[in-house]
């Protein structure tokens, strides 16, 4: 028991310093939101996931529906979501 309590020890010596908690929250925080961009972007209506069920998804899009991330003095009625990847 005493060699795995001074192997936690001597991890957090090494890994657990005050100095470094900020970059810990930033490199955490942007990998945390590049990971929904990804996803966001894996989701939109130009990427095609099944070319023979409807190789087009774009075409299917009303005219008033919303498929930007940010819209600035627009209005919509419709927020554009995929039923299924």
């Amino acid at each position: 028991m005493s060699g795995i309590n001074t192997a936690k020890r001597s991890f957090w010596k090494i890994w657990y310093k005050p100095e470094i908690i900020p970059i810990y929250i930033t490199v955490g925080g942007a990998c945390g939101l590049a990971g929904w961009y990804l996803t966001r972007l894996a989701r939109g209506p130009e990427v095609v996931w099944n070319r023979k069920k409807n190789p087009y998804p774009w075409q299917n899009i009303d005219q008033d529906t919303q498929v930007k991330l940010m819209t600035v003095n627009q209005k919509f009625d419709k927020i554009y979501s995929r039923d299924r990847l």
